[in-house]
């Protein structure tokens, strides 16, 4: 037998022996008012339980308690399990046009929400999420680890935003992410690119095999580029206007993958029905050790509420149950 929380019993036992030596070595409050002879003159006997195996029920019902905090078990070994899963990378860009406001209440924040969507219909697969703009940034390996993602996702705010994307950049990390590896599934969320910036992304995808899913981020009539102040942009005395480029949609649906661009509607849904269709026959046979064991801590958990529940209920001594039939003839 072994304990899951070794650690709790050391830390309880303490306090509990404490306990223990307070209460036996602690005296009532009427031993300290009556001396000894004039309390047993006094003393009337009562029903039940005497204190001192009350006591010693409660210490027992504490001491069990501990033992279950402990949570002991049997150790059966472990078992191999195979895991059907799809590996997928993530990457988010967070360049300045992500400021743009075509999108409620920026793009930045739109595209995280549909990645949020995205992570929710594919419970089951792990995903390794990336942000790029003039550098690649790792936020998360490969996990399934929803609830991690989604809070890592929180922490990307505005301030995160840098100044240009660099689409070379985020195909040599692919490249490198996707080395050696059968899966070769890429998810960009991006207001996109010209055909100049995406030309090197588009060769690595093709030379790597790499099927590529793109959520466009933006509208066709655009909006205003701005600073990281809030003022809008000038090129010679006049606003830039960021537009929503779908080339990169276009490198998607060559490499075998899809895109769309994304709206309010439920559109992630059927995007993620689409790679799950696509990518079924290459899903991941890895396989994972779980630790098989029986569980012991409902015993001890049970044996103490029992005791504690003594300790507390007072039994009448037999001989308090027997009926005086004589001081019933006298009184006659």
């Amino acid at each position: 037998m072994s304990f899951a929380n070794p650690y709790m019993f050391f830390i309880l036992i303490i306090p509990f022996t404490i306990f223990v030596l307070l209460v036996l070595t602690n005296k009532e409050g009427v031993e300290r008012v009556f001396s000894p002879k004039v309390l047993e003159r006094i003393k009337v006997e009562g029903s039940g339980l005497s204190n001192r195996v009350r006591n010693s029920v409660l210490f027992l019902s504490i001491f069990f308690m501990i033992i279950a905090m402990s949570e002991p078990y049997i150790n059966k070994g472990k078992t191999r399990v195979k895991i059907s899963a799809l590996e997928i990378v993530v990457a988010l860009d967070i360049s300045g046009s992500m400021r743009v406001k075509d999108r409620y209440p920026n793009r930045l924040q739109f595209a995280k929400k549909k990645i949020k969507s995205l992570l929710k219909d594919l419970p089951k697969d792990e995903i390794m999420l990336l942000t790029f703009a003039d550098r690649v940034f790792l936020l998360s390996p490969f996990t399934s680890d929803k609830e991690t993602l989604d809070s890592v996702l929180d922490g990307v705010s505005d301030n995160y935003i840098l100044n240009y994307t660099n689409f070379k950049g985020l195909a040599k990390a692919l490249k490198h992410i996707f080395k050696n590896k059968k899966q070769k599934i890429a998810v960009i969320v991006s207001d996109g690119g010209s055909k100049d910036e995406l030309k090197y992304l588009e060769q690595v995808v093709k030379q790597e095999g790499i099927k590529l899913y793109a959520i466009l981020i933006g509208t066709d009539e655009g909006g205003t580029l701005i600073d990281d102040k809030g003022k809008a942009i000038l090129r010679n005395d006049e606003v830039v206007v960021s537009k929503v480029d779908k080339y990169l949609g276009k490198i998607a649906k060559r490499s075998g993958g899809d895109y769309i661009v994304a709206d309010y509607n439920d559109d992630i849904t059927s995007l993620a029905k689409k790679i799950k269709e696509d990518n079924n026959g290459i899903r991941s046979g890895k396989s994972i050790e779980i630790p098989q064991k029986v569980e012991l801590f409902y015993y001890p958990l049970v044996l103490s509420v029992i005791l504690l529940l003594l300790s507390f209920i007072s039994t009448p001594k037999p001989e308090d149950m027997k009926i005086n039939f004589k001081g019933f003839k006298n009184a006659k």
